[in-house]
């Protein structure tokens, strides 16, 4: 072991003559580990609900949904057979989208209706059992499938009849007449996102066509990826291949200033957390500068002896790092216990009507805990720098005359 090291574990090791340095040490190993503590908790909390946002996000929506400038989207079998020939495409469906007037004998209300095909929406909307919405036999009309708290606000069970209230009508000599058509609730969704599940229905493609006046077209084909990630670079070449007037967007682009506002507010909790550890640095830096006072005649006579400046920079050095790694060790091991616990047993509960999740998401990413060491360490490595080159620059005749 080179003679630094060894001096400074004997330094780490033996009892200062000032108790009081010696506290300081122990709130400098406490001040890293409780903020590196808290960086670890607080990371993998917002991690966690990055994530979580994400899966409820992709299972939600399509990855890519193609749609056509100008005329009607006709065509959309014949592009949905290139689709499925796609080996970057796991499944695509058309759909026809718009908005209308629900009413319910409890009362009416805004909605968003898309006309699916039962057949193939499944492969693409994960959420949606499309299975009621193919029988025939109603009383009260066709089926529609309703958004748990849509059918909640219209006071509707399966079974009861719902009008829908559609703009775009015949046209008559006073403008277009709205048309009116009778529903039955045939079953309930729930995809964990408030705004779809208060804003939409489902029926099925052929209902839309008919209440919406659309003969033989869609709004557009909705399609699911085998790689997310890939979602824009697959959606740039299909609309390279079919070109223009068709167009399409992806999760990515539909959710970027989502997502931009998530990693922006995780990159700021991580420098405000930081300074924990920063604080933590000056104690180690003030607890360095004490013990140089204290070994004067120490380092005196090492120089003497033929000590360089770099080997006496080492040993204060050395001792700041141990501080810093002790408690950078013990901050991830209590990080990891914590998160651990709030992960299993789920003790802090969140507010149903105000967050999307009754409990805290937690998701510890290797990534994010190398990343808070590697920071919590260069912090304590700068708090060292200036009291070891104060001790390499001691002289050591005027330390040996005045200790």
């Amino acid at each position: 072991m080179a003679v630094e090291f060894f001096i400074g574990r004997r330094y780490l090791r033996s009892k200062q003559k000032q108790a009081f340095i010696s506290l300081i040490t122990l709130l400098s190993v406490a001040g890293v580990t409780v903020g590196v503590m808290a960086l670890i908790v607080v990371i993998a909390v917002m991690s966690g609900f990055e994530s979580d946002l994400k899966s409820r996000i992709l299972n939600v929506d399509a990855h890519v949904v193609l749609q056509r400038h100008l005329s009607p989207f006709t065509e959309y079998e014949t592009v949905g057979d290139y689709l499925a020939g796609r080996p970057d495409v796991a499944a695509a469906s058309p759909f026809i989208l718009s908005q209308v007037m629900v009413r319910s004998a409890a009362g009416v209300t805004a909605a968003i209706i898309r006309g699916v095909d039962p057949a193939t929406v499944g492969r693409v909307i994960e959420y949606l059992d499309a299975a009621p919405l193919m029988q025939e036999d109603r009383a009260s009309g066709a089926g529609i499938v309703l958004g748990k708290t849509l059918a909640e606000q219209l006071g509707v069970g399966i079974g009861d009849a719902v009008q829908l209230i559609s703009p775009r009508g015949m046209l008559s000599p006073v403008g277009h007449l709205p048309v009116m058509k009778q529903f039955e609730v045939a079953g309930f969704f729930e995809s964990g996102m408030y705004e779809y599940d208060r804003s939409l229905g489902f029926i099925t493609l052929a209902q839309a066509r008919k209440l919406l006046r659309m003969p033989d077209a869609v709004t557009g084909i909705e399609i699911r990826v085998h790689d997310i990630y890939q979602a824009d670079t697959i959606r740039q070449q299909i609309v390279d291949v079919l070109g223009f007037p068709y167009w399409a967007s992806d999760w990515m682009q539909k959710n970027r200033n989502l997502f931009s506002a998530l990693k922006l507010e995780k990159t700021v909790m991580f420098i405000i957390l930081a300074l924990i550890v920063l604080v933590a640095a000056f104690n180690i830096a003030s607890t360095l500068i004490m013990m140089v006072m204290e070994k004067k005649k120490d380092i005196a006579i090492l120089r003497a002896m033929g000590a360089t400046d770099r080997q006496v920079r080492r040993i204060f050095v050395f001792k700041g790092m141990v501080i810093g790694l002790i408690g950078t060790v013990l901050g991830g091991c209590l990080g990891f216990i914590l998160c651990s616990l709030l992960a299993r047993y789920h003790f802090i509960e969140l507010p149903g009507d105000v967050y999307y999740v009754t409990t805290l998401p937690v998701e510890l990413q290797v990534f994010d805990v190398a990343r808070i060491a590697v920071a919590a360490l260069c912090i304590c490595f700068l708090a060292t720098l200036y009291p070891a080159r104060q001790a390499s620059r001691l002289n050591p005749v005027e330390a040996i005359r005045n200790g």
